[in-house]
């Protein structure tokens, strides 16, 4: 019998090679994780089975709810039908109709995660195949009790099979599962300072994750805190899962390990309840400590029309402090897990969150990312985040990040954000799982917890005030100067520019539309002629330049609108340097678009100490331009926030020596004339 959970992750795999020809890969999956599942369900009832029924016969038709049988199962489930495992093999050809019945006499939890599953159709397919048969043989080889094997190896060995046919479905990275050691990392990080609460007799707490998956945050914090701080602590287990296949597994999980499924939410195949985003099924909770993984990169657009009227509500609602690009749902995950933190009055709560390197850096000043950003920092709701080593997780290798929130910081930590460099604390597997290559080992994961316990500055440890982060964007304009030269080039940028040809003058009352076409042909052969008559000659003034137009068609007794007028002078018109600074009609010089420019002057510095040092020796007509102004506080500028996590850890590496470089060429050269030589070329 297997021992680890490794060995059963791979007997059970195996059983999947009977599947090959009649189901494609990414099927096995459908059938091999729900018999999973009933073989444990079925192990772990198989010791109380006869008394089950015995007590089952004399209750039926005398009470209305049968969860009374809990008390002989030791379980919170049951079933009443006369099948196990072992007599579904009694009758080959009934194996189908006796798996319908022995599922049915289950409790209405369990029959609910086969629901998830769509096992009835699975159970079809199978038995047309005649490969039903085959499949229950070969699981009922596998001895799954939970005396056997205990809960968390049986959780690892679910974790490994999702992980394998995850690959094979080419699943969304990380979308269902956070390996184990990156797990008890967020764990230790979490509870660090919580000893002597977590310690307390008869205390309670509740954790949340609002993507569990199947459930293993939960399952290993708990575990945790019973294990380090108090075996006697009572803790809770809450989630939400949009897949409906990891769903049935977290729940079927969670019922043998006694805790109360009805915590766990989601799972609509349809995907139009289940979703954390769009339908908080815990809407009315909040809790201790929040444990979550969400989806990286993943658009948000099926829940658009439910975030856009919650975000309405303001800080009512879930996302008051912005909303982010459909592309990416990370920041709406962000804002939701703050939500769920007990509030201060009710001694506030934790929690620790894995994001990829986005929600550092992304969006610019005044957009949703940047405001969601400054809500987080400006409340000081973020106390630390800890750069992971790359290739960590079963399904990717990008940068990951675990951020720790909180509602209860300390008075050391108040204000105060901490960045941890654990990139390289790591430990190398032997054997890459997926793409995943390197693990994080116990001591790995003792010496990050130092690092961030100890609270302070060190290469791999920098504490920032929470303002270090904020910048405020000004508008750099600098002003339009234009020099006028009539060429063969501006004269045809002039007549093919659409707005010369559809800006019709006004026609008279009772005029046809013939004599409008005539005028203006007339108006436009006037405006080419008297340009031409300007062919040759450079005027560095658009006041002297249109001083000199408008004089031509006064004399011609032509009148053109201030739109036509515009449309002459931008086409002839050419940006030059040593031209005159073009003025409005406020004699103030008027804005080049295209030189306009944007600076983030930082927290610390005054805005126009900042323009007077860095903008005005490089730009000495430069201004800024005040009407552009923050809507929360009014002044000069754009707030913005962002993170550049690795600028703060850059370490400059002086380049290599010519010397060296030139000495390693001679080497390799004479090296290659050497091969060449005993090859004989």
């Amino acid at each position: 019998m297997p021992t680890n959970y490794r060995e059963i992750s791979n007997t059970i795999w195996n059983i999947a090679c009977h599947l090959h020809g009649t189901f494609k890969a990414y099927e096995y999956q459908d059938v091999i994780l729900p018999l999973t599942v009933l073989k444990r369900l079925d192990d772990a009832l198989e010791p109380t089975k006869q008394k089950t029924l015995e007590r089952f016969n004399e209750l039926d038709g005398r009470v209305a709810n049968l969860n009374i049988l809990y008390r002989t199962t030791k379980y919170n489930f049951y079933n009443t039908s006369p099948y196990t495992f072992k007599k579904l093999l009694e009758a080959s050809t009934q194996a189908a109709p006796n798996l319908r019945k022995y599922i049915d006499g289950f409790s209405d939890n369990v029959k609910e995660i086969f629901a998830k599953f769509e096992f009835d159709r699975i159970l079809d397919k199978l038995h047309e195949s005649e490969l039903l048969y085959l499949a229950l043989k070969e699981f009922s080889k596998i001895d799954l009790h939970p005396d056997k094997v205990e809960n968390h190896v049986i959780g690892l060995a679910f974790e490994d099979l999702i992980r394998r046919f995850a690959e094979q479905s080419n699943e969304t990275a990380g979308e269902h599962y956070t390996p184990r050691d990156v797990v008890r990392l967020m764990t230790s990080l979490l509870f660090d300072g919580e000893e002597k609460e977590l310690a307390r007799p008869g205390v309670i707490k509740e954790i949340y994750d609002p993507a569990c998956g199947t459930g293993g945050m939960l399952t290993v914090s708990k575990d945790y805190i019973q294990t380090n701080f108090n075996k006697d602590a009572k803790v809770f287990l809450y989630g939400q899962e949009l897949n409906a296949t990891t769903y049935a597994i977290c729940k079927a999980d969670m019922l043998i390990k006694g805790e109360d499924i009805d915590s766990i939410k989601g799972g609509d195949k349809e995907h139009t309840k289940a979703s954390t985003l769009s339908n908080d099924q815990h809407h009315e909770q909040r809790f201790d400590y929040v444990l979550s993984n969400p989806p990286f990169g993943v658009s948000w657009e099926k829940d658009k029309t439910a975030v856009d009227n919650e975000a309405e509500r303001g800080f009512s609602g879930r996302f008051g402090a912005g909303l982010p690009r459909i592309s990416d749902a990370q920041f709406l995950f962000m804002q939701h897990v703050i939500s769920k933190l007990k509030t201060k009055k009710e001694g506030g709560g934790e929690a620790a969150v894995v994001f990829n390197g986005s929600p550092l850096f992304t969006g610019g000043a005044g957009g949703g990312e940047s405001e969601i950003r400054r809500w987080i920092l400006e409340n000081d709701l973020l106390d630390a985040i800890i750069a992971l080593p790359e290739r960590l997780f079963f399904n990717t290798g990008i940068s990951t990040y675990i951020w720790i929130f909180s509602k209860r910081k300390p008075a050391d930590r108040k204000n105060k954000v901490m960045l941890v460099d654990a990139r390289n604390i790591r430990t190398q597997l032997r054997k890459n799982l997926g793409e995943k290559r390197y693990e994080i080992s116990d001591e790995n994961a003792k010496e990050i917890l130092a690092h961030y316990s100890e609270n302070k500055n060190t290469d791999q440890v920098k504490i920032f005030n929470t303002t270090d982060f904020a910048y405020r964007q000004i508008t750099v304009q600098r002003p339009l100067r234009l020099r006028f030269e009539i060429t063969d080039e501006t004269m045809a940028r002039l007549k093919e520019h659409k707005n010369f040809w559809n800006d019709v003058p006004s026609k008279k009352e009772g005029e046809s539309g013939d004599v409008e076409n005539k005028a203006w042909q007339e108006l436009r052969a006037a405006i080419y002629e008297i340009l031409e008559k300007m062919r040759g000659t450079v005027i560095s003034s658009r006041e002297k330049f249109l001083e000199k137009f408008e004089s031509e068609l006064k004399k011609r007794d032509c009148k053109i609108t201030k739109k036509t007028l515009k449309t002459v002078w931008q086409q002839i018109g050419e940006r030059d340097e040593k031209a005159e600074i073009c003025l409005d009609e406020d004699g103030k010089p008027e804005a080049d678009n295209e030189l306009k420019d944007y600076e983030r002057v930082p927290w610390s510095m005054d805005v126009n100490e900042y323009f007077k040092k860095e903008v005005k020796p490089y730009a000495p007509d430069a201004w800024i331009d005040e009407s552009v102004r923050d809507a929360k506080d009014s002044k000069v500028g754009i707030v913005g926030y962002e993170i550049p996590f690795m600028r703060y850890f850059y370490k400059y590496e002086e380049p290599r020596k010519v010397e060296e470089i030139e000495k390693d060429i001679r080497a390799t050269e004479a090296e290659v004339q050497k091969l060449l030589k005993e090859l004989g070329v």
